[in-house]
């Protein structure tokens, strides 16, 4: 059973606080997700700044156009610092996201640290070489793309 790690940098023309603001709001993901994986917030009443403890379901179809409810959990919470959301229900056996922001002479450099297991012990792994570590790459290359044009 294999246990991953995905990192991604970026570097946004903004200051920390504009980023901070757009990432700490939970309906703002939809916007820099592709809209193949149909992304949908199920929960109601979700407030527009995230804070520790705070549960958000999903609808999502990150293969073959399937359905899959996801709900995490911002597990820990520095205001214009860092968020942690963990998957309370979803297709990983583990996924913890940490979302790390720090300000730059020339804006902001937002870090992505992505540990994950997949499901299924060693097929987990194979899908893992096969498919799911080409489908971050892709998915976060469209985020990439979809905050340089918002900043």
């Amino acid at each position: 059973m294999g246990f991953f790690q995905f990192k991604r940098t970026q570097e946004i023309k903004a200051n920390l606080e504009e980023v901070w603001k757009f990432i700490a709001n939970p309906a703002n993901l939809k916007k820099i997700t592709p809209d193949y994986m149909g992304f949908d917030i199920t929960s109601k009443d979700v407030p527009s700044r995230m804070y520790a403890g705070m549960i958000i379901s999903y609808k999502v179809s990150p293969l073959l156009g399937i359905k899959t409810t996801w709900v995490t959990e911002i597990t820990h919470l520095k205001e214009n610092s860092y968020f942690v959301d963990e998957q309370r229900v979803g297709p990983y056996s583990i996924w913890h996201h940490q979302h790390i922001i720090e300000s730059m002479p020339i804006g902001t450099l937002m870090t992505d640290i992505v540990s994950y297991q997949p499901p299924f012990g060693f097929l987990g792994s194979i899908a893992n070489e096969v498919i799911i570590k080409s489908k971050l790459n892709e998915i976060f290359d469209y985020r990439t793309k979809a905050l340089d044009e918002i900043f």
